[in-house]
């Protein structure tokens, strides 16, 4: 059987690969995951929250677990890096 792969899904698939390892970064805008947005942040009635350009925080979803050692729970479905 052969199995046959274009270059473009080979890059893709890369790419996907990737940004799964690729450490948690600094964001003003998250997307809104529940009713309540993550402490410091705002609800800007668009499915959003943002800090508003004051401050940049590292958050990451929690996925109903628990947060990793380093970070803490802020809420609305979100930890912050410490």
């Amino acid at each position: 059987m052969r199995v046959f792969t274009s270059p473009l899904l080979a890059g893709l698939t890369l790419a996907a690969l990737g940004a799964l390892q690729t450490p948690a970064q600094a964001q003003r805008v998250v997307p809104k995951l529940g009713t309540l947005c993550p402490l410091g942040y705002v609800d800007t009635l668009n499915g959003k929250c943002s800090t508003l350009g004051l401050m940049t925080y590292t958050v990451k979803p929690t996925n109903g677990q628990a947060c990793p050692e380093g970070w803490m729970n802020v809420g609305g479905g979100y930890c912050r890096q410490k």
